[in-house]
């Protein structure tokens, strides 16, 4: 579970789908922790936060999986399509 504060102070939890080059980053499964104060993202399941507007994420070190992480950064960029 992910926890990301993005600048504009909602709080969202979620599962970590994917991260690009420029630092979006999709979550699956999401919450948010204040439901009054965002009422209209009860139904909201899913989500892509451009990396510009995270202010932090934090990530449970025993929910890393560190090997994967380190195998998908050696792996060669995919060409671009032009």
């Amino acid at each position: 579970m992910l926890s990301l504060l993005p600048a504009n102070d909602l709080s969202i939890c979620g599962t970590l789908y994917s991260v690009d080059q420029y630092l979006n980053i999709k979550l699956t499964n999401i919450s948010v922790t204040d439901l009054e104060k965002y009422p209209h993202m009860l139904s909201v399941k899913n989500c892509l936060i451009q990396g510009s507007v995270v202010a932090y994420m934090q990530l449970p070190a025993d929910e890393i999986h560190k090997q994967l992480l380190q195998d998908a950064a050696r792996k060669e960029p995919l060409p671009q399509k032009q």
